[in-house]
């Protein structure tokens, strides 16, 4: 066992070594000055072959309401979070690792032909959520910056794109508060015109130190700001990881989903989907595990010292709801209309395992929500992930895509029926 620690000690310090000597460039500068940056090569990811096949194999086993149609959209290694271009050209889809994939189905036969990665002469850290504006614009919320990029539909087949600072890297959360942990930061651009961007505390429950700095700086909650980065404030309070949130198409309010406290159990606290109808509500991380259910660590406050907004949803504990989606299209049948896709990426440590499926949730006239599962079938009878669903996102047809990032996949469901 020594040998094998010291070993490993070796292989990264000598990674560190040979990162210090050779050091990735990266050349926001320039493209900010749009100069070249000498880049010309791209990844492009096969959309064929026998792990192409294998991916539409599993759909088979797929399950969702009569008149409903899923198929394998694209190959897109370790799929994430997704921004469907306004023009219809491009889907852009991030990762947890260091790529930004670009998606594009040339022929608009609704499977894509090319997937290849979107900058390439860019330094990316954990480009989870991408969103875009009304007018075009593409922003990329990383683990610890964001970037615009203004023209991403045009320049994207070029290896050199049009890219600025609108959170300068180290400004969106202090550089000490960076973490391996609930970094998948997730944008939205609201009704007001601002950018949303979720931060999520790192810790299972927030140690009462770090409350005062997270109130202040939006960490274990949600920020807005102008989309020049100017007017920064903390918006949202009391989440403890919030990877998907999507605004209301009538009432223009946000909805969110939320992950909640892990060890107390297999069937508590609850997940959340979350709404949200005036600036600053708490929605009571870290007093609560989720739903009402009291963490252990807070459990001694007789009182808490906050009032708390109750989920609009309690979702099965442990099943890890990420991504959410308005639909707003006419392919789906009427009653689909207003409600929200969103993706349940599936338990990590449930005894027996939960998730891996797609929701949908009705929101009545009173704003009341019931959930139900929309497509199911990724775990199979041996309790093995054949695929964990991450974000939903619509095509200008009115078909949906849902990212993948165990599979590497992006599928399109799509109605057939009467």
């Amino acid at each position: 066992m020594k040998k094998i620690l010291l070993a490993t000690a070796c292989l990264f310090l000598g990674a560190g070594i040979a990162n210090a000597q050779a050091p990735v460039p990266d050349n926001l500068e320039k493209l900010s000055n749009f100069q070249s940056t000498g880049t010309t090569e791209f990844t492009f990811i096969d959309q064929t072959g026998e792990y192409a096949d294998g991916i539409k194999k599993n759909l088979e086993r797929i399950k969702m309401p009569a008149g409903f149609k899923i198929e394998l959209y694209a190959v897109v290694p370790d799929a994430r979070h997704m921004a469907v271009g306004p023009q219809g050209i491009v889907t852009f889809v991030g990762t947890r690792k260091d790529k930004v994939w670009a998606v594009t189905d040339r022929n608009k036969d609704r499977v894509a032909d090319e997937v290849k990665d979107f900058a390439p002469s860019l330094k990316f850290a954990i480009p989870n959520g991408p969103c875009f504006s009304k007018d075009g614009f593409l922003y990329i919320a990383e683990q610890n910056r964001v970037l615009v990029y203004p023209a991403a539909e045009f320049f994207y087949e070029s290896p050199d794109v049009a890219a600025f600072n609108v959170v300068k890297q180290g400004e969106l959360i202090p550089p000490e508060e960076e973490s391996y942990n609930h970094t998948a930061r997730v944008c939205k651009i609201g009704p007001d015109g601002k950018l949303y961007i979720s931060l999520g505390q790192p810790f299972n429950v927030s140690p009462p130190e770090k409350l005062d700095l997270y109130k202040k700086v939006g960490i274990g909650g949600m920020i807005r700001m102008n989309t020049d980065g100017t007017g920064r404030e903390v918006y949202t309070y009391g989440i403890r990881n919030s990877v998907g949130h999507d605004f209301h198409p009538v009432t223009g309010e946000l909805w969110f989903t939320d992950n909640q406290v892990d060890g107390m159990g297999d069937d508590i606290p609850p997940g959340e989907i979350n709404h949200q109808t005036a600036p600053g509500q708490h929605f009571g991380h870290p007093w609560y595990g989720g739903g009402s259910v009291r963490t252990k660590e807070y459990a001694e406050a007789a009182e808490v010292p906050v009032d708390v907004v109750m989920p609009a949803v309690e979702t099965v504990a442990h099943a890890a709801d990420l991504g959410m989606h308005f639909y707003t299209g006419d392919m789906f049948p009427a009653h689909y209309k207003n409600a929200i896709f969103s993706a349940q990426h599936g338990s990590w440590n449930r005894t027996t395992p939960v998730g891996a499926r797609v929701m949908v949730t009705h929101i009545d006239d009173e704003g009341n929500a019931t959930t139900e599962p929309f497509a199911e079938g990724w775990i199979d009878e041996n309790g093995e992930y054949l695929g964990r669903p991450v974000d939903v996102a619509e095509l200008r047809d009115g078909s949906i895509l849902v990212s993948d990032d165990l599979a590497g996949a992006i599928y399109r469901i799509s109605y057939e029926g009467n």
